[in-house]
């Protein structure tokens, strides 16, 4: 007779059996005992400070210079210029003499299109321009893949000296205000 399945057969058990019947456990002594792992560090100090930084974010006072720069918005200043440039160009004292606005367009033909406005601009005599280029509501995931393309190839024009996020009524986050150098003078 076959055994179902899941069931032991009594001759292998039997064999079993006379197989190991002259063993004995073990002793407990000789065998390691590994200790349990200690929980992992927790770095105190660090939590602290972020606790503090916390505390210090929600409750503690707004001084008057952190009211004029904000410092959520993205912007961008060339080394070696004295930071009162870009607080001129958030301040708006600087007038926008051009703009361009990249709505609607993919990378490669924004990044074209902005790289000519720039020469244009610079061929012009032109110091300051707004560049759009909207706030991503239309994007997958409501984020602005322009706006990140942008900021990057502005930082990486020898042209640019500095850029701000534009006030509210002239785009807000989806535009920003460009500082260009002076066109260099020909020599004829």
């Amino acid at each position: 007779m076959t055994p179902r399945r899941g069931m032991i057969d009594p001759d292998d058990l039997a064999a079993f059996h006379a197989a190991v019947a002259d063993t004995r456990p073990l002793s407990a002594h000789g065998r390691v005992q590994h200790p349990r792992r200690p929980p992992p560090p927790r770095p105190l100090q660090h939590l602290a400070d972020e606790q503090a930084a916390l505390q210090e974010s929600l409750h503690g006072a707004i001084g008057l210079q952190d009211r004029l720069e904000g410092g959520d918005e993205p912007s961008y200043l060339r080394h070696g210029l004295s930071a009162s440039v870009l607080r001129d160009l958030r301040r708006s004292r600087w007038v926008v003499q051009d703009e361009i606005d990249l709505h609607g367009c993919n990378r490669d033909d924004a990044r074209q299109l902005l790289g000519a406005f720039l020469a244009e601009a610079l061929q012009h005599g032109r110091r300051c321009v707004r560049v759009v280029h909207g706030k991503g509501l239309r994007s997958p995931q409501k984020t602005s893949i322009l706006r990140q393309l942008v900021r990057g190839w502005l930082a990486r024009r020898d042209e640019v000296l500095a850029y701000c996020q534009a006030r509210p009524h002239d785009g807000g986050e989806g535009a920003l205000i460009v500082l260009l150098r002076a066109a260099k003078k020909d020599k004829r």
